[in-house]
């Protein structure tokens, strides 16, 4: 009986994947921690992450992409998704698409008592994107005007949720 060769460099196992926690420069607030599966497995064109939200934590600050698709698809928990500054809930096997250029801002967050872990995917960030974040202008300066997409004046809340996750 001959041995099997060895797993390729592009079949990864999520936990050999450290779990990386960021934040936004200037701000101090360390948003989930997230695995960066798609670049370990060598995915050049597009991001895939597996992110796990702890209670009282989200994703990002509520934005939305003017030239890149995103998705999220819900592997457990009770996450929501932020939506114009409404609040969905979402359960295990939901999943949000949100094609680039609608204008849809998002992000995901949760609420409840437990860990949830939703796998999240798009277009890996070019030079060319331009992004806008309702609630959090200051971020202009930091992408830049090349890097901004300028919905200052059209986007509009379509309720009063301001985004945070209630803090634990």
């Amino acid at each position: 009986m001959s041995t099997p060769p060895p797993r390729p460099s592009f079949i990864i196992h999520q936990d050999d994947v450290p779990e990386e926690v960021w934040s936004y420069p200037g701000s101090d607030e360390r948003l989930c921690p997230g695995r960066p599966i798609g670049r370990v497995a060598g995915l050049v064109k597009s991001g895939v992450h597996v992110e796990r939200l702890p209670p009282g934590t989200r994703t990002s600050w509520p934005h939305a992409e003017a030239d890149a698709e995103e998705w999220a698809y819900v592997l457990d928990g009770t996450p929501s998704v932020w939506i114009d500054g409404v609040v969905h809930a979402l359960r295990a096997g939901d999943f949000v698409a949100l094609p680039s250029g609608t204008g849809v801002c998002h992000t995901f967050l949760n609420d409840s008592d437990h860990d949830a872990r939703i796998l999240v995917g798009g277009e890996r960030s070019q030079a060319e994107h331009r992004i806008f974040y309702p609630v959090h202008q200051g971020r202009r300066a930091q992408v830049g005007e090349a890097g901004w997409w300028p919905l200052d004046e059209q986007w509009v809340a379509a309720g009063p949720h301001d985004g945070l996750p209630r803090r634990r």
